[in-house]
């Protein structure tokens, strides 16, 4: 057995042509994937942001109900791990610099091989001691010191980390022409921010825009950026994904030569999208979840382009990579630590044995709303006040992005017991409430989701008319209880939601 998959980060399903006939983005290599693909119409996140995303799709359950940003965690059983022991190689190629960072810990080396490519975002690579000469004296957002540093070593398209990402893909198949039994993840970072590319991809999106540099959005609502500003962010983000699509077009071409087409799966999704002005906002993390974060793409190509065309209007999301991967490799037998499963497999939609997998699907990030989809209604049940309490974190690892968690905390923040059942060791409980006052003011402030909100997504699906439909409310709260008993959320989440 073969299979590919590719996940490209903050990747917006508005933006690509195959979802969005009228988007602006030039992407004639996911369109040619789109072409051989199942394309899925219902495909949401289950975490975010990044390392939660990813636990998702390496353990198939759900990771927001009960801790946010962290490493795999010793009880985990991943996907990589299983697909090893039962024959089938695991390589990762990856510019994704948060797998090498604190709060990273533990998802490479579920891996045989795997291969890093430096200079994204906040990756400490290139190394100045004096401030660097290209920061900008006006700007939008943010600009990141270290990214300064790290991109100038980039010339070309092709020193970026991402396109060497790609280029090193086709390479590994290359070099190893001929091989079965394998597991290939290629993680690609862009179009992550910053938002950036060579003037060639720029170029493809003009605008009249001449004001201060803006590629590095804060995680905020919109304050002093005025519109033409966004949209010259937006176009930045198009240029970006652009010159990534064209190193992945270069993927797929080996893939033509090779035709792997007839004998590979390919899978190709993203962890999240990303706010660009939208309902008055810029990134992610602190808002509600509206459809341009967690609505994302998903594309399957089945061996010998099966299904190629067709599209997929069953609710699915990332915790099913897992067993999905695992199905279609033959793998029955688990180690009896594995804790179950929360996702579902697709192959009886791609094999058209059924119309669906699930009824809901729920998603978020820790400690913000717990959210519910069928397809047609969304539903985002804040907290039942201020205090957003009570919550907690469970984790054998206290690290989270970019620090150690635990030093100095005093013993009712931080206690120790069998507190998960699925999982036979003892694990820490962080009270994430009392710990709240140390984060950052953007991750204490709580305005921007004090509502609990509904939408039909089939009449707005901009979310912008939030329903008043008490009986359709019920039935999505107790369709968001049911869910929440089934993915063993911890029992404070349904007191701080305000749900019996």
């Amino acid at each position: 057995m073969k299979t590919v998959v590719i996940l490209m980060d903050t990747l917006n399903r508005h933006m690509l042509r195959c979802y969005n006939p009228d988007a602006k983005t030039i992407t004639p290599g996911i369109d040619r994937l789109a072409e051989r693909s199942t394309i899925f119409d219902n495909h949401f996140i289950g975490s975010a942001p990044c390392m939660p995303a990813r636990r998702d799709i390496f353990t198939g359950r759900l990771n927001f109900l009960e801790r946010g940003w962290g490493p795999i965690e010793p009880y985990d059983v991943t996907l990589p791990e299983l697909l090893r022991k039962n024959g089938v190689f695991a390589h990762m190629i990856t510019d994704h610099s948060h797998y090498v960072e604190i709060g990273g810990e533990g998802y490479l080396q579920q891996f045989d091989t795997w291969d890093f490519h430096r200079g994204q975002e906040t990756d400490v690579w290139a190394s100045r001691v004096a401030e660097p000469d290209n920061i900008p004296d006006e700007y939008y957002g943010r600009i990141g010191r270290q990214y300064q540093c790290n991109r100038m070593r980039f010339e070309t398209d092709e020193d970026y980390p991402t396109p060497k990402t790609f280029a090193a893909a086709v390479d590994w198949l290359k070099d190893n022409e001929g091989a079965d039994n394998f597991f290939l993840m290629v993680d690609a970072f862009d179009p992550h921010e910053p938002f950036d590319a060579t003037q060639e991809f720029i170029d493809l999106y003009p605008d009249s825009y001449a004001g201060p540099v803006y590629e590095w959005p804060n995680y905020a609502r919109i304050g002093d950026e005025p519109p033409e500003a966004v949209e010259h962010l937006r176009n930045l983000y198009r240029a970006t994904l652009t010159m990534a699509d064209k190193w992945l077009s270069k993927l797929l071409d080996e893939f033509d030569r090779q035709k792997l087409w007839e004998d590979t799966l390919v899978i190709f999704t993203s962890d999240h999208g990303h706010m660009l002005g939208e309902h008055g906002v810029t990134g992610k993390n602190i808002f509600h979840a509206w459809n341009e974060m967690s609505h994302i793409p998903l594309l399957v190509h089945l061996p010998g382009d099966n299904g190629s065309g067709t599209r997929c209007g069953a609710v699915t999301q990332n915790i099913d990579l897992m067993p999905t991967l695992l199905e279609y490799c033959g793998i029955t037998e688990l180690p009896p630590e594995t804790p179950p499963f929360h996702g579902k497999s697709w192959m009886p939609l791609l094999e058209n044995r059924s119309e669906k997998v699930r009824d809901y699907a729920i998603y978020g990030w820790h400690g913000k709303p717990v959210n519910i989809t069928d397809g047609r209604y969304t539903y985002f049940r804040a907290a039942k006040d201020e205090a957003n309490s009570p919550l907690y974190a469970y984790m054998a690892m206290l690290t989270t992005y970019p620090f150690y968690m635990g030093r100095g905390m005093s013993p009712e923040i931080l206690t120790t017991g069998h507190y998960l059942p699925h999982v036979s060791m003892p694990v820490y409980r962080l009270d994430m409430a009392a710990l709240m006052k140390y984060m950052p003011p953007f991750m204490r402030d709580h305005s921007l989701v004090a509502d609990s909100l509904l939408f039909d997504l089939e009449k707005d699906y901009a979310q912008e008319y939030p329903l008043e439909d008490s009986g359709l409310e019920q039935r999505m709260v107790q369709a968001l209880i049911q869910s929440m008993k089934e993915h063993d959320a911890p029992i404070e989440q349904f007191e701080r939601l305000g749900l019996n």
